[in-house]
């Protein structure tokens, strides 16, 4: 007990652990995201036994959760290759963007050149570039690792052009008086600074390259979450369907949830204000 001037004793504070505050700040995150998708799920549920929606409409929750179970290796067999795709088009087209925009911000013209084509390029719809691309490459994994690699091209090239233009003036200058390289400035200067702008990239592409790879196996393809999805509409399967469409959503959270753990890894400060 402590004592004040007067004499009087007042309790002291009470500290709660370290790993207690930690785990309490955790949940604190976790919980709000948590509770919302269980209310969904309750209400869902509900509304499918109240109104009497019929399966092939809209099945219930427990409908769904039971076809994912029953049908786990076929949802297995069809994620892999699917998986496969996402991620050699996620590394595909953010290399690939990568390496324009260092091209880009090293020359002027080479920007003046390419990047309307680049934007061109994303104006048109995937899925009147898809049947293309099939004509291109094939019916093989080739047209939707490219598919793929397309939606992640652009995000990525806008955003280090961005990011590697985004560097202080005061700090490329005094680079400058210290008579450093152009190496050198690209990479203790430029490619600091995009570090934010490179990870934001990748948060829009790891889930735009599973909707690439998804999108391909729709215009031909027997495997695949696509193939899977298009067979259960067709059929009304409407239980397997959103079980695959839930899967794919899972995949496509699982590799933003990766990028989001390697930028807390990789980027120890907290970048100021950028315009």
């Amino acid at each position: 007990m402590a004592q004040t001037m007067q004499g009087e004793e007042r309790p002291l504070p009470v500290v709660a652990p370290l790993g207690l505050d930690r785990w309490r700040r955790a949940w604190s995150s976790k919980l709000p995201p948590i509770l919302t998708a269980v209310t969904i799920i309750i209400v869902w549920q509900l509304a499918i036994d109240l109104l009497s929606v019929p399966i092939y409409i809209a099945p219930a929750p427990s409908l769904v959760i039971k076809e994912f179970v029953t049908q786990f290796p076929l949802l297995i067999s069809n994620l892999l290759p699917t998986l496969f795709e996402a991620i050699c088009g996620f590394v595909l087209g953010n290399l690939t963007a990568v390496m324009v925009a260092v091209a880009l911000v090293h020359s002027r013209l080479a920007e003046r050149c390419f990047y309307p084509l680049a934007v061109f390029l994303h104006s048109i719809p995937m899925l009147a570039l898809a049947p293309i691309l099939v004509l291109i490459f094939g019916t093989g994994q080739a047209p939707k690792i490219v598919i793929a690699a397309l939606l992640c091209f652009f995000p990525m090239l806008v955003n280090m052009v961005r990011g590697l233009n985004a560097v202080s003036p005061q700090a490329l200058e005094l680079m400058r008086v210290l008579s450093a390289s152009r190496s050198e400035i690209f990479w203790k200067l430029r490619i600091q600074s995009s570090l934010p702008f490179l990870f934001s990239a990748l948060r829009v592409t790891a889930p735009a390259c599973v909707i690439g790879a998804i999108v391909g196996e729709w215009i031909g393809s027997a495997v695949g979450l696509g193939a899977l999805i298009l067979e259960a509409t067709y059929n009304f399967r409407s239980p397997l369907l959103y079980a695959t469409i839930f899967l794919s959503s899972g995949m496509a959270i699982t590799l933003f949830s990766l990028v989001a753990a390697a930028e807390k890894r990789v980027i120890r400060w907290k970048a100021g204000a950028i315009d």
